[in-house]
């Protein structure tokens, strides 16, 4: 059995005050009613995960960490993987629809998907979902879970037999079209021109139809997910009682932000991913080592499993002294996601650069065509966006001009710069923006 999270990870035994502690609720449907239903009985409940990529970021980690606790306490996570629901896409939170995947797309990027999950939850891979032929031919499991143990479903099985008549017939008509439009995920795109499609539209029946189908045929009792699934999430809870005459449960987990409300995650390649292959690990361990002082608390208590006296502990240090609390958590979050001798490699090497001068052997390199800096070379402000620095030029002239930009230990503030090869040292050269993010070019 994986054991990420430690026995004396909190003094309190329901998981719903451990949650509660961690920060990890934003808001629960019947709070009192799914406290005392967590503290009495072991549950189902589910989070579903659309394959938009073939990879997890960070913004999805606060729910898999979430279910993490979940299961640590006794109950039984679904993960839910959107087979049928990615083949339209959410849009809550988009100003656009999102681009249309083929169904082996979709497939392959939930078998991703599964893959990543088992780095930090024990699955039952004996059980299956069995049975469903469409809305008219409920579903079945084989077996309970075993106790301790997650279970993997995908709504592919329920979805994708659906006839449209008789989804529209049966599902359809439960949805008021006056209320679905006052929901938030709908009422940013009503306002912009293209407005929103059928297409789209119709997600929020089909995610509310998981969660009754789930609720229906293996007694599924709640769903998590991130505070833009709640109209989803409340549409499911009404669906499963209208038609099923059950009482279930819906609950959302906060969202990783900055101080300033901002999501966290977001770096000048795009996300952060918990893939090594699209996000080296020194990368992954050196974005939590640089967030500001004040998310240092929000980060450890929710992002790792220090107990809370060593999470308040860390985060009252002040002024130098909040480094510590910065390494603990890049460390921590590092090992939980990459494991503990790639977490360790990376903080040694963290170190390493600091203190010789942004020089070590495994800092972040990247290789590049030594004709791109014959004759007149290539300019500075390319160069930091071309290594992964700046996300763009313009951001790059900004950080140059103000003095943040050096090239081999040395300041640049022309904007105008050139790298030519007279530049580098035996092949290479450290690029450095600010204090604490460097890059290491090496010609080829």
């Amino acid at each position: 059995m994986k054991t990420f999270i430690p026995d004396n990870v909190s003094e309190h035994t329901n998981v719903y005050d451990v949650l509660v502690e961690r920060g990890l609720i934003e808001q629960s449907t019947n709070p009192e009613a799914l406290r005392e239903l967590l503290g009495k009985e072991k549950i189902k409940f589910y989070i579903g995960f659309d394959p938009t990529a073939d990879c997890l970021h960070v913004g999805h980690f606060i729910p898999v960490i979430t279910m993490m606790y979940m299961q640590k306490y006794g109950h039984t996570p679904v993960f839910l993987l959107g087979g049928g629901t990615g083949e339209i896409g959410d849009p809550s939170g988009r100003s656009d629809m999102r681009q249309v995947m083929t169904i082996d797309t979709i497939d392959e990027n939930c078998r991703q998907f599964k893959r990543l999950f088992e780095k930090f939850i024990d699955f039952d891979d004996e059980w299956k979902y069995e049975g469903n032929e469409g809305v008219y031919h409920p579903g079945h499991q084989n077996r309970e879970p075993l106790p301790g143990l997650a279970v993997s479903v995908n709504n592919a099985e329920w979805i994708r037999p659906c006839k449209f008549t008789e989804f529209a017939r049966e599902i359809g008509r439960h949805f008021n079209v006056n209320t679905m439009l006052r929901a938030d995920c709908f009422k940013t795109r009503m306002d912009r021109d293209e407005g929103l499609s059928f297409f789209e539209f119709s997600y929020m029946l089909l995610q509310a139809y998981d969660f009754m189908v789930m609720a229906r045929d293996f007694d599924l009792k709640a769903q998590f997910g991130g505070n833009d699934q709640w109209s989803n999430i409340i549409a499911g809870v009404d669906l499963t009682r209208k038609t099923c005459g059950k009482e279930v449960f819906g609950l959302t987990v906060g969202l990783l932000t900055t101080s300033e409300g901002k999501k966290m995650g977001k770096t000048a390649k795009g996300a952060l991913w918990l893939d090594e292959r699209k996000c080296p690990v020194y990368d992954f361990f050196q974005y939590w080592r640089n967030v500001a002082d004040a998310d240092v608390n929000k980060c450890l208590r929710m992002l790792t499993f220090l107990p809370m006296s060593e999470v308040n502990r860390l985060s009252a240090l002040e002024g130098s002294a909040i480094n510590e609390a910065k390494e603990v958590l890049a460390y921590e979050v590092t090992k939980l996601v990459h494991g503990e001798e790639k977490a360790r490699k990376a903080l040694e090497t963290s170190r390493e650069i600091f203190a010789g001068g942004g020089v070590s052997q495994d800092m972040p390199t990247v290789q590049m065509d030594k004709a791109k800096f014959e004759g007149d070379g290539m300019g500075l402000a390319a160069l930091l966006k071309e290594a992964g620095l700046e996300p763009s030029t313009s951001e790059a002239y900004r950080t140059i001009q103000g003095g943040g930009a050096r090239v081999n230990g040395e300041q640049v503030t022309d904007k105008r710069f050139a790298v030519t090869l007279d530049c580098f040292k035996d092949g290479e050269l450290i690029l450095q923006k600010g204090k604490k993010k460097f890059k290491k070019v090496v010609l080829n």
